[in-house]
């Protein structure tokens, strides 16, 4: 699989459910580097499963529309919005957040990860409107 391919298909992944989607696409030695509106934090392979555990936990499906898709070797840029289905509101699926991530790929699996995130202001149409286009 490319990088391209191996960053597609965890995004594409039910990372929301499957409990090996950490083991399938991160690398044991991953690093991800993740700035937000709470600050910045560095997670290691396990900090990065307790996190999806978590994630499980509060969420029945997620989803990912992207803007960005860009390939360069082995590494994968993305721009892309999340959307979630809470496990106390299953029918009504919100928007969560905008990114922009960075991914190193490493004997095919998510090795050292750059991301920026931003929550999603639902009210700000020119915000929305600029992650509406795509240039995949």
């Amino acid at each position: 699989m490319s990088a391209k391919e191996v960053v597609k298909a965890f995004y594409e992944s039910d990372m929301a459910n499957d409990a090996n989607v950490v083991s399938e696409f991160f690398h044991k030695d991953c690093e991800l580097h993740w700035t937000s509106s709470q600050g910045f934090v560095l997670l290691n392979y396990k900090e990065i499963k307790d996190f999806f555990k978590g994630t499980r936990q509060s969420y029945n499906s997620l989803r990912f529309e992207f803007t960005h898709l860009i390939e360069s070797n082995e590494f994968v840029t993305t721009r892309h919005t999340l959307f979630g289905k809470t496990i106390e509101n299953p029918e009504s699926e919100v928007i969560l957040a905008h990114f922009s991530a960075l991914w190193e790929v490493k004997d095919g699996k998510l090795y050292r990860g750059f991301e920026i995130s931003l929550p999603a202001d639902e009210n700000d149409f020119e915000s929305l409107a600029s992650y509406a286009e795509r240039k995949i």
